[in-house]
């Protein structure tokens, strides 16, 4: 099961990867579409790039099952929380653009401002930062993570503590980590070690369930997604009004199709996202219930496949930017062997128009 699983994380991985690329290079070589819209596409892009080069290979690690310090552990799983979250905000700031320049097309263009927008997306990146970390500051379960590690410890043979040790002493917080954790000084250069200090490490082992569930969840998820839901009915209403108007329907029907499109990027955030988040809520709210681990790695699975169907939702809704990712694709990426062989000097080759 291990094994299925990080095939299919990897090759998630580079699907993502592969895709967000070709659509910050599609924003590079295409100066037309150069708008504000499409730079906080651009912007989701770079946090959809941070969650297949970041996020799946911690979540590979985590599936393993390894054993690993506190803080190390609290790392890899906090960094998911950080692209996320960056995400579900940047999806709230695109639904208040998109309806600012629908229904108030005359002020639009002198209050929305690029760098504005800029500050507004580095300030989103900036909350995200705090609340994907804030477990680190201690809303963790350092007690019942040193506990386990105890206790795994305990029952392990001589060898397995002597990779715990060896593992230990050469983690990236050795040093730190003996200032953090309570107990006696240890001393990592001499390969002796706290055994509390380790533990099995899982994305739930090192978060409290109540972090997840009522902060993580109903606080900075739910909310955002009601908030993006009350902005694009709202819109749909003013457009709704406005149909009988033949000069309004088609001096706008170009911004309807991009919220159309943005709102669908928020439904398949919810069908992407809310199975993990209902299977935490099981675990905190019944403790009782049976859970699969395959539910769990499927869930996983689905909620890292978002990243992969931004773009692709996008490029298909959107006929311009499709055809530019299409160009790009065809032109810039499919022949870069010839352009390389074309770098040598040859008098049968001729250069490309």
């Amino acid at each position: 099961m291990y094994l299925g699983f990080v095939v299919l994380e990897g090759l998630l991985a580079m699907a993502i990867i592969s895709t967000n690329l070709l659509v910050c290079a599609t924003l590079c070589f295409h100066k037309e579409l150069r708008h504000i819209t499409n730079y906080l596409i651009l912007c989701l892009a770079v946090a959809d790039l941070g969650v297949g080069a970041l996020a799946i290979p911690f979540s590979m690690v985590l599936s393993m099952g390894y054993t690993l310090s506190f803080y190390t552990c609290l790392f890899l799983t906090c960094f998911p929380l950080v692209t996320t979250q960056f995400s579900i905000f940047l999806l709230l700031v695109i639904a208040v653009n998109t309806h600012l320049k629908i229904t108030l097309p005359n002020s639009y263009a002198r209050y929305v401002k690029k760098g504005r927008v800029m500050v507004l997306v580095a300030f989103c990146w900036l909350l995200s930062l705090l609340i994907g970390i804030s477990p680190m500051m201690g809303w963790n379960r350092l007690a019942q993570y040193v506990e386990d590690g105890n206790r795994t410890t305990a029952v392990s043979s001589p060898s397995e503590r002597v990779a715990f040790i060896i593992l230990a002493r050469d983690l990236p917080y050795a040093g730190f980590l003996s200032k953090v954790y309570p107990g006696p000084p240890q001393n990592f250069s001499a390969g002796v070690v706290h055994h509390g200090h380790l533990g099995h490490c899982s994305f739930t082992s090192v978060f409290s369930p109540e972090y997840l569930v009522y902060f993580v969840f109903f606080t900075c998820t739910l909310l955002p997604l009601v908030a993006m839901l009350g902005i694009y009915l709202d819109l749909f209403r003013v457009v709704h009004g406005h149909f009988q108007s033949q000069v309004f329907w088609v001096a706008k029907r170009g911004e309807i199709q991009t919220a159309r499109t943005l709102f669908l990027l928020v439904g398949v955030f919810c069908v992407c996202w809310l199975p993990l988040h209902v299977i935490y809520c099981l675990q905190l709210l019944c403790p009782t219930c049976q859970t699969y681990e395959s539910l769990d790695n499927l869930a996983i699975l689905l909620s890292h496949m978002n990243s992969l169907a931004n773009p692709l939702i996008y490029a298909l809704r959107k006929k311009d930017f499709g055809r530019a990712c299409h160009s790009v694709l065809l032109h810039r990426v499919l022949h870069l062997p010839r352009l390389w062989f074309c770098s040598h000097p040859s008098p049968k080759v001729h250069p490309q128009t």
